[in-house]
């Protein structure tokens, strides 16, 4: 496989499953504890900045496109999307789940690793 490709499958869905289920075994663990208001804005503030260094460490030193970051975005997004459907909505089955913390959780999802590539990611003009 070749590097990029290997790259891109480890940026995409890799480490966008990898941050959707920290998000979503950290919520389960707050469920009992906060309530249901509040849980998604306390998400979000505790996990933002970690999700922002993720993604600094991860793409700094990168020579990728800015399609390569569209990509990873929406993948993340994707991910996000899908599995608070499946695992969240479906399973659990929560009145009014999506609200406001949601909607802005979704934004941030696509343009963290959008912005944070974009910025610190892109060296060259190589292609996806």
């Amino acid at each position: 496989m070749l590097k990029s490709k290997k790259t891109l499958l480890v940026d995409a869905p890799l480490l966008g499953f990898f941050v959707w289920l920290i998000g979503y075994l950290a919520g389960i663990a707050l469920y009992f504890v906060l309530s249901p208001d509040v849980l998604g804005w306390v998400l979000f503030v505790i996990f933002t900045p970690i999700v922002i260094l993720l993604c600094y460490w991860r793409f700094r030193k990168r020579r990728e496109s800015i399609s390569y970051y569209v990509i990873v975005a929406t993948v993340w997004l994707i991910i996000a999307v899908v599995f608070d459907y499946l695992f969240l909505v479906k399973l659990l089955n929560p009145p009014a789940y999506y609200k406001l913390d949601v909607y802005v959780y979704y934004a941030s999802t696509f343009l963290i690793p959008f912005l944070v590539g974009s910025k610190f990611g892109i060296k060259g003009s190589k292609s996806v």
